[in-house]
């Protein structure tokens, strides 16, 4: 079988990618090395991915036409790229070039496929808008650039399956942490500055935000289970996370712990759009995918650090 996942150098593309070929299949995949983060981290894992025997094409989706650079056996999609986060150095045409246009360029190949079972959207809980506490069916409201244009993204994908061209479904992922994680991101910048003694900039009032905090390992497990679920995913939007919630607060002193040492905050203007509480509802993920985070928020501290401290 085989699978092609974009965005395959980034934070949870990687591991993904990763978990599959483990799991017996034949994974391609593709990145086109933005320098939206430190390429040097996206290059590292994307020497782990080459060890693993999968290749990586360095290409960007909005560029050229896909069919021509990629196979025409492609069995599942997993759509991890992205303009992430919410950030004053991207601008509104940077999410809409590379959430909405690109999602659609790749859809463009995904229809010239005749053997694609499932194309699965990586999607996020900022969809939700300011709360995400929600079930699937809650309307959205998006308080970002970064949730518009994904729920945009969304949107385009499960319309193939509104109208039967082919099968696919939407995961919508909660506060990701692990090894591999963006630079500029909550954890990895803590344990950096911890390291160096140097304050961490703090948006005022974001020590009191409620998040899902939850591990790559436990993200992926929910991500590869689809894999021959399509019968019963065609369409659907699914919750990836866990039903844990901490403060920010409470992800700080988790840092502080592992470390043995406490940080220095710098606290900063509040950010427009950031959101006050995530709280994954993952009743749907439990039915359909029988899904089980387990990992507890001071083991995934602990295993970033390591890998923090053994690769930089």
């Amino acid at each position: 079988m085989k699978i092609l996942v974009t965005g395959a150098a980034g934070f949870i593309g990687s591991h993904t990618a990763e978990r599959l070929k483990s799991l017996g299949y034949d994974v391609l995949g593709v990145d086109n090395f933005s320098t939206h983060y430190d390429v040097k981290l996206k290059r590292l894992n994307e020497k782990t991915l080459l060890e693993k025997g999968i290749s990586i094409f360095n290409i960007d989706l909005n560029d050229i036409n896909l069919e021509n650079e990629f196979p025409d056996d492609i069995e599942y999609i997993f759509h991890f790229a992205a303009q992430p986060g919410i950030s004053s150095n991207s601008t509104f045409n940077d999410y809409f070039k590379n959430n909405i246009l690109a999602t659609k360029h790749l859809l463009d190949y995904a229809e010239k496929l005749s053997n694609l079972k499932l194309f699965i959207n990586i999607g996020t809980s900022s969809i939700y808008g300011l709360e995400a506490t929600f079930k699937e069916d809650r309307e959205p409201k998006p308080a970002s650039y970064y949730g518009v244009t994904k729920l945009a993204a969304e949107q385009l994908v499960l319309q193939k399956s509104r109208e039967q061209i082919f099968k696919s479904c939407s995961l919508r992922l909660y506060s990701v942490i692990g090894p591999r994680e963006r630079p500029e991101k909550m954890f990895t910048k803590l344990i950096d500055l911890g390291l160096q003694n140097k304050p961490f900039p703090l948006f005022e009032g974001s020590d009191k935000h409620l998040r899902s905090f939850t591990y790559i390992d436990d993200i992926v497990d929910g991500i590869v289970s689809v894999v021959g679920k399509e019968p019963v995913l065609d369409g659907e939007i699914i919750n990836i996370g866990t039903d844990k919630e901490y403060t920010t607060q409470q992800g700080i002193e988790a840092v502080e712990s592992v470390l043995g040492k406490t940080i220095q905050l710098d606290i900063i203007p509040k950010r427009p759009g950031d959101q006050l509480r995530t709280k994954a509802n993952i009743d749907k993920a439990k039915k359909l995918l029988n899904y089980n985070p387990k990992t507890t928020l001071l083991e995934a501290v602990q295993k970033q650090v390591e890998w923090y401290k053994a690769n930089f």
